[in-house]
């Protein structure tokens, strides 16, 4: 019955009933569309849309009844998108943008934004209709008496006009247009250029009216014009963008809160265009002033327009004048306010440590405001960047800042997890002891609450291990902490408290070791937040995406840093394939000794004489510290190594020289597995063929050899190498060498004040840890003096690859020195197993003796650094 009577109502009057009937008819079909509109179900949307379209697109229709029509439609649309089909209705559309009624124009401009909206691609056609209305708006002024709005030509039609342009901003780019109703780019320049003169004549006609009506239609269009060119982006007119922003600069300093507002809102997604930085930044001290505007819609526009104006350049004026802003700005906008200064502090710190004093003084001022990923983000950035002083900075200035009795809970987890990790490095400082850092740290117990008390029990654990005066204080806190009522601190007090008991020394040290750096993640936890708090188009979240200079180098730094040592072997190989060829190889190999002599039956190899061994002994030790020489040499044969070491990996080229004047036959050569070494091998085509003929090594040529190798576990001997060749006559040699890969080779330098050397000394204290020996000097050696002593420090540094501690050596005759032994090992965790290594060297001159003194948390460490520590000091 309602479907009936609808349709009744919308059915067009016969021819002669019409012009008595019109007025009755045009409200009925006016009323119809309404009720259509205003139920539209589904059932009723099947059965009426094609009537409703009827409707708007027949002749006979009054412009009242179009206008009701288009709106129904739009209704009708937004229930059901695929009503219309774009590319057969948008011919229709452009019959209706050619009325000259401006109620139907404003009516069908209000439908293709909602169609234009749901399929964009399929209405770019009707883009030069639109350029033309707008044209006729705006430069014309063709507008009849009833639609003017205080001498404004029908704003809410050129709002539409250029909201629907919007959709399209490269396909009315002025900078090169790619489609139209006629086709290619070059029929829409017409169009464009036309566009480009109403844009023009919107921003230079559009002022501050002392009609508030009048001005906000005004300001309405000039927006939408500005929202036009942020479309454009880059590509658009560079005269308008610099229009767009002196007009905004005006609008920012008005009174009027309204306007300011939108200038506000509108000049932060204007700079985002490239090239509009500096034009923003002249604008700088007017949005700080609007900062402190009594309207807080106002002054979190302009906390907006300052985060996405700031730059290397300003970030620390701007920084520092938000912070200052801070103390008085009401709790409203705090928690805002924390969040973007800790982004841009981070975003264009080109010095961290001004980043970390920025986030403490955040967390002073408005400590309640910093929520957990601002300051999980300082950690982050600390551990991950050990390059310059940066650990120790933050570790000195947190443990400074702590120190009164009353200070923010963030910023003592903060301290917490910082001082844990890196407080060694400040140890030696004056009043930065470990047992002045506990005492810091505990002060503040009583007052934290449980999740910063558990934290505080874990460095209170590392504190313990790496200060052996610590212990005693920690030991009744953990005690009495096993039978807190919260469960996180009852069991980390437990763990802690019978792990000494529960594991081995080294064990205890891989647990309680520093954390590995974080993980980089494409999108750091403040932005995602910012993301959450303002969406996906908010201007200052676009801004917090794109990487800064600053973060740039940061992350070229590390991936430098990170690839240095690959780029180096790398060059290293291909020096190797260009200068490879000669007889004499400045490459790596490694001896060992033989018992078989020259001369044996010809049914034995020949080995390795015995006149000989000497002097490959020499070769091999001297190749333990030394990355390049030959390792063994005779008439035959020359064996050259070259090998370099990153952490736990390394790369050893072995070179077989012929140096006969027949070639070597049937040269084949076996390296036998370690338990410990993971080895790649790569080599002369035959070499590694155990059971085939091998490869024949030609007159003054080389066979090649690559071992790409990673130590997994600590170790004390060297890895064992054979070579198998024929000579010309048929008779077969065999040498076994040994390659000079040994524990010294994975060691990384760690330079550590003496009150921290002799700390860790004393605490790896024991007969499993310690290894101990003492070696004369070679009767031929020179006095042993200061000079002396200064060949045993290169020995030490440069061959066994330790640290200098200076300062802990009581006499001029004591070496110290301080290492880790890398392994590519990985514990439960993930992370790699290492082990930290010490070594002292103590001379006595009268009695011309060494006494080598190792101290690990592995006994094979210390057997393998003391025994090379021997061999290269006799050889010294």
């Amino acid at each position: 019955s309602i479907l009936s009577t609808i349709k009744q109502d919308l059915s067009p009057l016969s021819p002669s009933t019409k012009k008595k009937d019109e007025a009755t008819a045009d409200v009925a079909q006016a009323l119809a569309l309404c009720s259509i509109a205003n139920i539209s179900g589904l059932e009723l949307i099947q059965s009426l849309h094609v009537e409703v379209q009827h409707i708007l697109l027949s002749k006979s229709s009054t412009p009242c009844v179009r206008k009701k029509a288009a709106l129904c439609l739009l209704r009708l649309v937004r229930t059901s998108p695929n009503l219309v089909a774009g590319r057969e209705f948008a011919p229709h559309v452009a019959q209706l943008l050619q009325d000259r009624h401006l109620g139907v124009l404003t009516s069908t401009m209000s439908l293709l934004n909602g169609l234009a909206g749901q399929h964009t691609a399929e209405y770019e056609t009707l883009i030069p209709y639109v350029v033309h209305i707008l044209g006729m708006l705006v430069l014309k002024k063709a507008c009849a008496r009833e639609y003017l709005y205080y001498r404004t030509s029908s704003p809410w039609l050129q709002m539409k006009l250029l909201k629907f342009l919007q959709l399209y901003p490269h396909a009315i780019s002025p900078d090169g247009a790619n489609g139209s109703a006629n086709g290619g780019g070059g029929a829409a320049k017409p169009y464009v250029s036309q566009l480009t003169s109403v844009v023009s004549k919107i921003l230079t006609e559009t002022d501050v009216s002392d009609s508030i009506n009048k001005s906000n239609a005004d300001h309405a269009i000039l927006f939408e014009a500005v929202n036009l060119i942020v479309c454009w982006g880059p590509a658009g007119p560079v005269q308008l963008r610099d229009g767009a922003m002196k007009l905004l600069g005006k609008f920012i300093s008005v009174r009027e809160p309204n306007i300011r507002y939108l200038g506000l809102m509108t000049m932060a997604r204007l700079a985002q265009i490239e090239g509009s930085a500096e034009g923003v930044k002249k604008h700088q001290a007017t949005v700080l002033v609007s900062l402190k505007d009594a309207d807080i819609s106002v002054r979190r526009r302009a906390l907006d327009l300052l985060f996405v104006m700031c730059d290397t350049d300003n970030a620390e004026r701007i920084v520092d004048e938000l912070v200052a802003h801070l103390a008085l700005a009401d709790a409203a906008i705090r928690e805002e306010m924390v969040l973007k200064i800790a982004i841009l502090a981070e975003k264009y710190a080109t010095d961290l440590r001004w980043y970390v004093d920025t986030i403490l003084k955040l967390i002073s001022i408005s400590g309640d405001h910093v929520s957990d990923p601002i300051w999980h983000r300082v950690v982050q950035i600390v551990t991950n960047h050990p390059q310059g002083d940066l650990q120790g900075y933050a570790a000195a200035t947190l443990l400074v800042a702590i120190s009164p009795r009353r200070y923010h809970e963030t910023a003592i987890r903060v301290a917490a997890y910082v001082l844990g990790e890196f407080g060694f490095l400040i140890a030696e400082r004056p009043g930065m002891s470990g047992e002045e850092q506990f005492r810091v740290l505990h002060q503040h117990w009583h007052n934290c609450n449980g999740q910063t008390r558990a934290l505080l029990i874990t460095t209170y654990a590392k504190l313990a291990n790496l200060y052996e005066e610590c212990r005693p204080l920690v030991a009744p806190v953990l005690s009495k902490s096993r039978n807190s009522v919260d469960v996180e601190i009852q069991q980390r007090s437990s763990e802690y408290a019978a792990m000494r008991e529960a594991f081995s020394p080294e064990a205890v040290e891989d647990l309680l070791r520093e954390m590995p750096p974080f993980e980089d993640r494409r999108m750091s936890a403040l932005e995602q937040r910012l993301r959450e708090k303002e969406g996906e188009d908010s201007a200052a979240v676009t801004k917090a995406a794109r990487p800064s200079a600053a973060q740039q180098q940061r992350a070229a730094q590390a991936a430098a840093a990170a690839r240095a040592a690959e780029e180096a072997a790398a060059q290293a190989e291909q020096e190797e394939a260009m200068n490879g060829e000669g007889p004499h190889v400045d490459q790596e190999a490694a001896p060992r000794e033989a018992y078989n002599e020259e001369g044996a039956p010809a049914a034995a190899p020949i080995g390795i004489p015995k006149e000989v061994i000497p002097a490959m002994r020499k070769a091999f030790s001297n190749l333990c510290t030394s990355p390049s020489g030959v390792l063994f040499e005779n008439a035959l044969l020359q064996v050259g190594v070259k090998h370099e070491y990153v952490g736990s990996q390394g790369r050893i080229s072995v070179f077989f020289g012929n140096l006969s004047s027949a070639p070597l036959n049937n040269f084949k050569v076996n390296i036998d597995d370690c338990d410990h070494l993971r080895m790649q091998k790569q080599g002369t085509d035959g070499l590694f063929d155990e059971d085939g003929p091998g490869c024949t090594v030609a007159v003054r040529t080389q066979a090649k050899l690559l071992l790409m190798v990673e130590v997994t576990a600590p170790f004390d001997d060297a890895p064992a190498m054979r070579i198998n060749f024929e000579t010309e006559e048929g008779v077969r040699h065999e040498y076994p060498l040994r390659l000079p890969i040994v524990a010294t080779c994975f060691m990384e330098p760690v330079t550590l004040e003496p009150g921290a050397f002799m700390q860790r000394w004393k605490s790896l204290e024991g007969q499993d840890r310690e290894c101990q020996e003492v070696v004369k000097a070679p009767p031929n050696a020179p006095k042993i003096d200061e000079e002396y002593m200064q060949r045993i420090a290169k020995i030490i540094t440069d061959g066994l690859k330790f640290g200098r501690c200076q300062g802990c050596d009581p006499t001029p005759w004591t070496v110290s020195g301080a290492a880790t032994f890398r392994t590519g090992a990985k514990d439960l965790n993930g992370n790699n197993i290492n082990v930290g290594c010490l070594v002292r060297v103590e001379a006595n001159p009268q009695a011309g003796a060494f006494r080598v003194t190792t101290r690990t948390l592995h006994p094979l460490c210390s057997k393998a650094v003391k025994n090379v520590a021997l061999v290269s000091i006799k050889l010294a």
